[in-house]
């Protein structure tokens, strides 16, 4: 170690509890929690940084039972569990550090503190002035001439007269100090009503602890009686305040030497955990890895005669990579700004043809120039075309009087077959980062961001247009390395070319054909919810006895606990009392009118806000229907979302959520026809595990829910209850998506005991079940991924974590996963083989839209009789499984009445 520098010693466990509560609830696009990562690495950046050169050891608390636990048994024991959000966010933490090059330690059966005061006590021998890192008031004790501590949060150090100035007593006392005062959080005893002040003028007067104790008899009033009774328990909690300075170490102050960082792990981790702007400092600092290609020559093209050239340049090599760059993504709106266009890797063109600002050069107009010049090969079949989200890119071309053909390579899609969650977004930056080595340029470099952020038609020629063709240039490349390795893996290269690649082209016609919706309806319904609003606003008042802020948590809770002094069911992670929608509902079952009428408001405001309100805004005012946008690549699964707006998560089971679908119409001589498969993902768990107690109760068409019940309850189908068979169906879905007993229990309203009871019960008469599900684990451990009946991946990493958690929904991933996608993969099957149909049949008849397991056509009335017909055996015949599928077709005006 450089004598000159000090050494740095991280109170790891101290600022992962602090990072976690203080930083919003940051997440991953899959909704993996990332806040603690990001505090504390964050920190650890900073301290690199605020201390170039020195050594930096981060120190963590290890897990299971402490000396202080023999010590003391009931040592923090009034601490809530460490919330689960919390727990899987420590392994990572770890890794990061690890390749940062930072020596890390945990030693069990001591404490962080421990540690850092043996660390601390050496480097004071040894004469080496140390920074202790860290929020915590216990480890002022030890502050010294060659130790001081330092708040990287708060941006505070306190040396000996800090601490003096900060507690009132030196860090020689702080140890009597803690003892006299207690701490809650760890549950040590003090003297009670025993304060920082008190505690201060105690030892300032007497000098030490054990002087206080002498002189207790001299303490006068209530305070002093209970000193006198805390006298046995004072000298306890000193010594579990005393932080321990001879810990046995697995390494010594010569050990704590910084190792080279780890780049290509922490470009992984970077990546998995979405840190983008650490990701962009790897990249600018790493040299560039040995496959980076050589740079892309962008030429600008603004005549017909030089777009022609190209054009014809394409249709001789049979192959295109097109982007177009645009102001707005709605393709009924989106505004063309450029379009870039690449044949072979390493030479682009752009072609600007929207561009507006002042001294803008001359460009080419994009309907009657562009688009007149570019429609023959645009439409050419034989030329394939390749880009990053060419769905986008179809529709938008359609709408100005394109069809796009001869789609053969979606980056987009390549990445996501391969790996539905292993580049997070499937963007193009993050596809590139991992399959070529670096990220595509980041368009934000040119725009800038947040309010000085400019649109993309306001940024010159030359900036916008090599951004543009470094990207095409970067999907050319991209093909040409996802496509092999499609070839190589399974069956992924058939996924592609027969289910992802030809759904596309479905899609854009479902969102291009949009759905009717009923403006005047919805407005009628968004004021009868208003009146219903106002009117449950009044009853809330009424009940809570006072006039209150609906939307603010602190005046709620106030009202519940304090005022109505309903039971306080559960805390929040910061300790306050929950006032969230589960919670809401206990107590309203318990019969406490308030919450009632508070959740009722919440669901009703929701309706409005999300729908009622929000959906008008959204019908297109050319065609007057609605246009979302379907996700291929998000979904880890395979299964298909909505966007802009979201129309599968338009509620069902409600009276008001039906209004809405009420809304979605037929037009005028037509009818809404829904075919919906029914139980598909119990289908599919009775094929895939071969139980004959499953197969048999769908062969021979019995309502699985009530087989189940006959089972687990051991009754007679004709006697099993309505409360049985709901049960039955709780235990026939929550076990296929891995839920536990006390999950089961919760459900349904029983005892853990008695849901674990009804599970075995249910494995006994479904043996095959468990079979399949233990196979299933065993399988996913051994290969790290499972697959659909089709032959779509799942990668599920967390397999090996270290985490018990993590590991335990990896393995609910790997149980349900195989389901799920294969649900997905069905469902898109069936609008493969329907969308053949409704574009070669005279019959009148378009899909508009897909939900979940569900498609919903529109038909004119006479033609329904055969439409129904083809749909069921198209939709039935999608696959073949071990038991039929069943399809439940309904007709009607409207969506509502169809379902």
């Amino acid at each position: 170690m450089a004598a000159d520098k000090p050494l740095v010693l991280v109170d790891g466990s101290s600022y992962l509890f602090r990072a976690f509560h203080a930083l919003p609830d940051l997440r991953t696009i899959d909704g993996f929690p990332t806040g603690a990562i990001r505090g504390v690495i964050g920190m650890l950046r900073k301290l690199q940084a605020d201390y170039e050169g020195s050594p930096i050891a981060a120190v963590f608390d290890a897990s299971g039972p402490t000396f202080r636990n023999t010590l003391y048994a009931d040592y923090k024991a009034n601490r809530p569990r460490m919330a689960d959000d919390l727990r899987v966010q420590i392994q990572p933490i770890f890794d990061i550090v690890r390749a940062m090059g930072m020596p890390l330690l945990t030693v069990p059966e001591v404490e962080a503190d421990d540690v850092i005061g043996t660390l601390a006590a050496a480097a004071t021998k040894a004469q080496r002035n140390t920074i202790i890192s860290t929020g915590d008031k216990d480890l002022a004790q030890l502050v010294s001439p060659h130790v001081t501590l330092v708040n990287t949060m708060t941006e505070t150090t306190l040396d000996e007269a800090g601490v003096a100035a900060k507690f009132g007593v030196p860090p020689a006392l702080i140890v009597d100090y803690l003892a006299l005062m207690g701490d809650a959080s760890d549950n040590i005893p003090g003297v009670p009503k025993v304060g920082p002040k008190t505690a201060a003028k105690w030892l300032a007067e007497h000098g030490s602890l054990d002087a206080v104790i002498a002189h207790a008899d001299e303490v006068k009033g209530k305070v002093g009686e209970n000193l006198r009774a805390s006298l046995e328990q004072l000298p306890l909690a000193r010594q579990l305040t005393t932080i321990r300075c001879d810990v046995a170490l697995p390494m010594g102050l010569a050990d704590l030497v910084p190792q080279p960082a780890d780049t290509e792990a922490l470009r992984d981790y970077f990546q998995r955990y979405e840190f983008k702007p650490w990701l962009e400092e790897l990249g600018s600092d790493a040299a560039p890895p040995p496959c980076a290609p050589p740079p892309c020559e962008v030429e600008m093209v603004t005549t017909l005669d030089r777009l022609q050239a190209v054009l014809d340049r394409a249709a001789e090599a049979g192959q295109l990579t097109l982007r177009l760059e645009t102001v707005g993504k709605r393709f009924m709106a989106a505004e063309v700004v450029g379009v870039a266009l690449a044949v072979e890797s390493g030479h682009a063109v752009y072609v600007p043809v929207g561009h507006d600002y002042v001294g803008a050069p001359a460009q080419l107009r994009w309907n009657d120039e562009f688009l007149a010049a570019a429609k023959p090969v645009l439409e050419a079949e034989a030329v394939a075309k390749t880009g990053q989200d060419l769905k986008t890119i179809k529709n938008i071309l359609w709408r100005d009087g394109i069809e796009l053909a001869g789609i053969a390579n979606d980056t987009m899609l390549q990445s996501y077959v391969l790996d539905s969650v292993g580049a997070r977004r499937h963007q193009l930056e993050d596809v590139a980062a991992k399959y070529l080595g670096a990220p595509a340029p980041d368009l934000t470099a040119i725009t800038g961001k947040g309010s000085k952020r400019l649109p993309v038609n306001a940024l010159p020629v030359e900036a916008l247009g090599k951004h543009a063709g470094q990207c095409a240039d970067i999907a050319t490349r991209l093909h040409g390395a996802l496509r092999p390795k499609l070839e190589a893996t399974g069956q992924l290269a058939t996924v592609y070319d027969d289910v992802d690649k030809p759904l596309l082209e479905v899609l854009s016609r479902v969102e291009r054909q949009g759905a009717l919706v009923d403006r005047v309806l919805l407005q009628k319904h968004s004021d009868e919810l208003a009146a219903r609003l106002a009117s449950l606003a009044e009853q809330i008042v009424a009940a809570a006895g006072r006039e209150f802020n609906l939307g603010s948590t602190k005046q709620l809770q106030e009202i519940l606990y304090d005022e109505l002094g309903l039971p306080v069911l559960k805390k929040t992670q910061k300790g306050q009392r929950s006032t969230e929608e589960s919670v809401l509902l206990d107590l309203a079952e318990r019969g406490h009118e308030l919450p009632r009428l508070i959740l009722e408001h919440r669901s009703l405001a929701k309706l409005k806000s999300t729908y009622t309100d929000a959906l008008p805004a959204e019908i297109n005012p050319r065609t007057g229907r609605i246009h979302t946008s379907y996700n291929q690549a998000v979904a880890a699964t395979g299964r298909l979302s909505s966007a802009d707006p979201n129309l599968q998560n338009i509620p069902i089971r409600t009276q008001e959520g039906r209004r809405i679908r009420q809304a979605f119409v037929a037009p005028p001589g037509k009818k809404i026809v829904a075919a919906d498969y029914s139980q598909i993902e119990l289908r599919i768990m009775a094929h895939l595990s071969g139980d004959a107690g499953l197969l048999h109760a769908f062969e021979h068409g019995d309502d699985i829910h009530r087989a189940t019940a006959a089972e687990v309850f051991e009754v007679g189908l004709g006697e099993v209850t309505a409360d049985q068979r709901r049960s039955a169906k709780a235990i026939n879905f929550g076990l296929i998506y891995g839920m536990s007993a006390f999950g089961l229990a919760q459900q349904i309203g029983v005892t853990r005991h008695v849901a674990r009871g009804y599970m075995e019960r249910y494995f006994a008469r479904y043996p095959g079940v468990r079979k399949y599900m233990e196979g299933v684990r065993t399988q996913a451990r051994a290969d790290g991924f499972v697959e659909t009946v089709f032959g779509r991946r799942l990668y599920l990493p967390e397999l090996s974590a270290r985490s018990g958690l993590r590991r335990q929904a990896a393995e609910r991933a790997a149980i349900n996963a195989p389901m799920q996608g294969t649900a997905a993969d069905i469902i898109k099957l069936a609008m493969l083989a329907i969308d053949e149909f409704t574009r070669n049949t005279p019959l009148d008849v378009a899909m508009v839209m897909q939900v979940h397991d569900e498609l919903v056509l529109e038909v004119a009335v006479a033609d329904v009789p055969a439409v129904v017909e083809e749909a069921r055996a198209r939709m039935r015949g999608a696959a073949k499984l071990a038991v039929e599928l069943v399809v439940d077709v309904g007709v009607g005006d409207n969506w509502d009445e169809a379902h």
